[in-house]
């Protein structure tokens, strides 16, 4: 599956600082100029502009071109647009209506995952969120959240129902890449109706020219990825470098660094060798159907 070009728009608060960042960083070390000189400039700190440029607080439109014009972009038209680019990434997520029932880190995640140009996934004992029913994720939430009230539920399930949104935009194409272990199909989450509902809208996703699915059987064996679930993220942005999320139970962990993308990236390649081939896939589920969910 080929990355796509950059000449799409890209979406989300978190992802957009990124990128206004980034491209301020570029503008300030073209015009050889420091960051406590920038900081100065906008009568700031140093750690200001450092913030700034990693993406890690809201913009001041004040602030974007009193910048630009400092390192010496006179396009009026590229400092509209700078500034269009940050105001956008002052303003809420679609999901704040959401936000009392996430968790703060996850709200990172939402925004890469809807910026992303590919998914690559790896699940262990669950079906991945953006291929779950409404029923089995429901099933799931009942089950992981013990005392949660219902209406915190309900927000959670919708959140991951509008998640998958990703998969059918227009205006930025994404691609869904599972691999999920064979164990995942032997827990029936929400019973034997809920598992058919669940296998079967799998097999109808197949279908979908952005997504690909496998599925490790239990014959493979041992392989790099046993016990460990991890989603690789890829954005057809140059100013937003690949990450590995990790979840745990109260937190998420976002690797960056090249070598640990690397050493992910190896793990999905060796655990995809010893999957099913995608072609093979719906078989292999309409098998679990009349095997297990008949």
């Amino acid at each position: 599956m080929a990355r796509p070009g950059a000449e799409e728009t890209p979406t989300g608060p978190t992802t957009l600082r990124v990128i206004v960042g980034s491209n301020l960083r570029r503008l300030r070390q073209a015009a050889d100029i420091s960051r406590e000189e920038a900081a100065y400039e906008i009568r700031g700190s140093e750690s200001k502009i450092s913030r700034m440029e990693l993406g890690r607080v809201s913009f001041r439109m004040r602030d974007i071109e009193d910048l630009m014009s400092m390192y010496g972009v006179t396009d009026q038209d590229e400092i509209e647009h700078m500034v269009e680019l940050a105001r956008e990434a002052n303003r809420p997520s679609r999901f704040h209506r959401y936000s009392d029932s996430l968790p703060n880190w996850f709200n990172t995640y939402l925004d890469m995952e809807g910026a992303s140009s590919m998914i690559r996934t790896y699940e262990v004992q669950l079906v991945p969120g953006l291929l779950q029913t409404r029923e089995y994720a429901r099933s799931v939430m009942m089950l992981g959240y013990g005392h949660t009230p219902l209406q915190e539920i309900d927000n959670r399930v919708n959140v991951r129902m509008q998640r998958q949104d990703v998969l059918d935009q227009k205006d930025h194409h994404t691609e869904l890449w599972a691999v999920i272990d064979e164990a995942a199909f032997h827990r029936p989450f929400g019973g034997a109706a809920v598992m058919r509902e669940q296998i079967q809208f799998l097999i109808d996703a197949c279908d979908r020219p952005n997504v690909r699915i496998q599925i490790v059987p239990f014959s493979s064996g041992a392989h790099s990825g046993a016990g460990a679930p991890f989603t690789w993220l890829r954005f057809a942005y140059e100013e937003l470098k690949d990450v590995i999320y990790l979840e745990h139970l109260t937190s998420g962990v976002y690797l960056e660094k090249d070598s640990e993308v690397d050493a992910y990236r190896a793990a999905m390649e060796h655990i995809c060798s010893q999957a099913t081939q995608p072609r093979d896939t719906p078989d292999v589920l309409r098998k679990f159907l009349r095997d297990h969910y008949s």
